[in-house]
């Protein structure tokens, strides 16, 4: 069974969702003209959150859901994935954000909240204080995971330090691949925010947007590694990948049934081969993220945080 799935996720229902201004600067799929009042613009979220969980449990997926905490101003609260990992050997890392609104998502209750809940910590590494430095690695939007191989991926950004990124892989002992992606902008080519904006692993294959690593030998670098590594590579274009057709996550259901959990943007996007190709190892589980996508500029796999750590016995 492959390590690339976890049954149990973890997801912060939003209080105060909405545009972000400090996150738009460099995240390009924000659409700031897609925002109506605060009031609106958060009940569409939660909806969409609820609907997304609901789907999610239908499938067999335990999720442990947060509320968010309404004495601060957290607009991306949603996105736990970006300040927190956990992991199979009962490690928990809490990763410095760039956008200083973003750093009060991060909660000082976590450990509670998991250990009431039933799972095992064994050690909290806290590289938060980078902030300072002004050095950021935000989690699992920057780093994918291949658990199975023991390899990570990082697209470089403003957002994502090699050198914090080589220190995690060091602690897990992972290969680090490391390479540069640009999206269109109206100032010209620029980095991509996020590496799971353009690349999903999961145990068969890699959903990748090759068009966006611009650069030719790092480009035939990844794809070969994730060959090597047993994988095959899905390709998606450029304009695939902006309806967050490479923003998704492998997750596990009832009876071990594997779900690739994807937005109905991205699914309404992908090819009737592609889709085959998806469906030929996984079943597929989208659901409709609109609002969450247009104004907080991200998709299903940045909602959902994935608890790799031990159950209590």
């Amino acid at each position: 069974m492959t390590k690339n799935a976890t049954n149990t996720i973890l997801m912060v229902r939003p209080i105060r969702f909405g545009m972000n201004a400090q996150t738009a600067v460099d995240n390009f799929y924000q659409q700031q003209d897609a925002a109506t009042d605060s009031a609106t613009d958060n009940a569409k979220a939660q909806a969409e959150f609820d609907t997304l969980v609901s789907k999610l449990r239908a499938a067999g997926v335990e999720v442990l859901v947060i509320q968010d905490n309404e004495l601060s101003y957290t607009p991306d609260s949603i996105f736990p994935n970006n300040w927190i990992s956990m992991h199979q050997d009962g490690s928990i890392v809490l990763y410095p954000m760039k956008a200083e609104n973003r750093r009060l998502e991060r909660r000082s209750d976590i450990e509670e909240v998991l250990t009431n809940a039933g799972f095992v910590i064994h050690e909290v590494l806290d590289i938060s204080e980078a902030e300072e430095q002004g050095v950021f690695l935000e989690g699992t939007g920057c780093i994918i995971f291949d658990h199975d191989q023991e390899i990570a991926y990082m697209a470089r950004s403003q957002r994502a330090d090699r050198h914090l990124f080589e220190e995690i892989c060091r602690k897990f002992e992972y290969q680090p691949v490391v390479f540069s992606a640009f999206q269109d902008t109206p100032e010209g080519r620029k980095p991509i925010y996020h590496t799971n904006v353009l690349m999903c692993m999961t145990d068969r294959y890699a959903v990748l947007c090759t068009d966006a690593i611009d650069n030719e030998e790092e480009r035939i670098a990844v794809v070969k590694r994730i060959n090597e590594s047993g994988k095959d590579v899905l390709k998606i274009s450029e304009d695939q990948k902006h309806q967050f057709g490479g923003n998704m996550l492998l997750v596990k259901g009832a009876r071990d049934a594997l779900h690739l959990v994807m937005s109905t943007s991205a699914f309404s996007c992908l090819t009737e081969e592609q889709l085959a190709l998806i469906e030929s190892h996984h079943n597929i589980l989208h659901s409709d993220l609109s609002t969450i996508e247009s104004l907080g500029g991200g998709s299903a796999r940045c909602m959902l945080a994935e608890i790799y750590l031990p159950k209590q016995s």
